[in-house]
């Protein structure tokens, strides 16, 4: 006898439907994005709209509200997205992505764009939180920690070069905006010179990454000559002039940034920030410690910094606005007690090597690693 087959419902995840829905039903209250809303409302955005030119009344088409574009960025900060590509992606498939747009649409140039332009924006923004947390004492600044941690740059390593190869490239790139731009004018057929008002823009656009590269060769040079290289072994991106090659955590060397973070070691918030172009430490500590002090109005009461930021002169500088503690580099005489001071140094040199060797120090310094390593692995983690 024949089994019959039993006759089923399996789904069609294919099938193409209208549905009665709207934005607002696609997240429970309490969802993350609606939270980041709340506090994107909450904050004083007026630098932000300074530079929107669309008025009402006026021509032109409507900008994109800065609350999205901040929301969306900072939503996908939490999210541990950092490219306007993926973001722009996720706003066509990710509920909480298109909860925060609000049906207007954002592609990855708006996004990209808002993020490269609105620095001054962004950074006075981080001020204002940092001023409210401080006023709310869940920052003290009774100890903050800083580090840098390199980061990979867009640039590839084939496209660094010297002066002569620069110079050479921007006479080419100029004669080819030249070219174009006469090809332009003399108005073909308009699918034509649509094509080659792209090609104009994109040759702009390459003449001005290799000015930027020339204009940045001096300050190469003058690095390679403190290091005591030769300056005319200097060489810039084409791609992205700023990116410099630096020795990187598994001990290659690939065109990178040395971003800078201070943080508070009670609360881990990010309380300064600073992108180095180049790959040491040393000298970042005293620039960064003015800028908490101007964010925040107050000085910070101890500094927390690895090897890499101890050299005297910054000690000397930072001694006079805080207490530094920093390990003091060991000698090759090991009989000789480091934490000793020594002729020739400074008042505030001896005081930080004689604190660096008390047990109450040591505990106070157990603290840095604690607070930059985290924070650096949470803006690793989130983009």
């Amino acid at each position: 006898m024949t089994k019959t087959r039993a006759r089923v419902l399996l789904p069609n995840r294919g099938q193409m439907e209208f549905r009665a829905s709207d934005l607002e039903s696609l997240l429970p209250e309490g969802h993350r994005a609606r939270l980041v809303w709340a506090y994107v409302e909450r904050q004083d955005l007026s630098r932000f709209y300074a530079g929107i030119r669309a008025v009402d009344g006026g021509v032109g088409r409507s900008a994109i509200a800065p609350e999205i574009l901040l929301a969306l960025w900072l939503y996908a900060t939490l999210d541990g997205v950092g490219s306007a590509r993926a973001v722009s992606r996720l706003i066509e498939s990710h509920d909480a992505y298109r909860w925060l747009c609000g049906g207007v649409q954002v592609n990855h140039h708006t996004l990209s764009d808002f993020r490269k332009d609105q620095g001054e924006g962004l950074d006075e923004l981080l001020s204002v939180s940092i001023a409210s947390l401080m006023a709310a004492g869940v920052v003290k600044l009774k100890q903050v920690a800083q580090d840098g941690m390199r980061v990979r740059a867009s640039a590839g390593a084939g496209s660094f070069r010297r002066k002569e190869k620069l110079e050479g490239y921007l006479e080419a790139a100029r004669a080819e905006v030249a070219r174009l731009k006469a090809e332009v004018e003399a108005d073909p057929g308009e699918a034509e010179r649509a094509r080659e008002a792209a090609r104009l823009r994109a040759a702009k656009e390459r003449e001005a990454r290799l000015e930027k590269a020339l204009a940045r060769l001096p300050e190469i040079e003058a690095i390679k000559q403190r290091q005591g290289k030769n300056p005319d072994q200097a060489r810039a991106s084409m791609t992205d002039a700023e990116a410099t090659v630096m020795k990187m955590g598994d001990g290659g060397f690939r065109p990178a940034y040395n971003p800078q973070l201070a943080s508070d070691a009670d609360s881990l918030v990010i309380v300064g920030v600073e992108v180095a172009t180049v790959g040491s430490d040393q000298g970042q500590m005293v620039p960064m410690i003015e800028q908490v002090t101007a964010r925040c109005g107050r000085l910070p009461e101890a500094w927390l910094v690895d090897g890499g930021y101890v050299g005297h002169e910054q000690i000397e500088q930072a001694s006079q606005s805080t207490v530094v503690y920093g390990p003091v580099p060991q000698p090759k005489n090991k009989a000789v007690d480091p934490h000793q001071a020594k002729a020739g140094d400074s008042e505030a040199v001896a005081a930080w090597r004689q604190r660096m060797g008390t047990d109450e120090a040591k505990v106070i310094y157990k603290r840095r690693a604690a607070t930059a390593e985290c924070v650096n692995a949470h803006s690793r983690n989130r983009g």
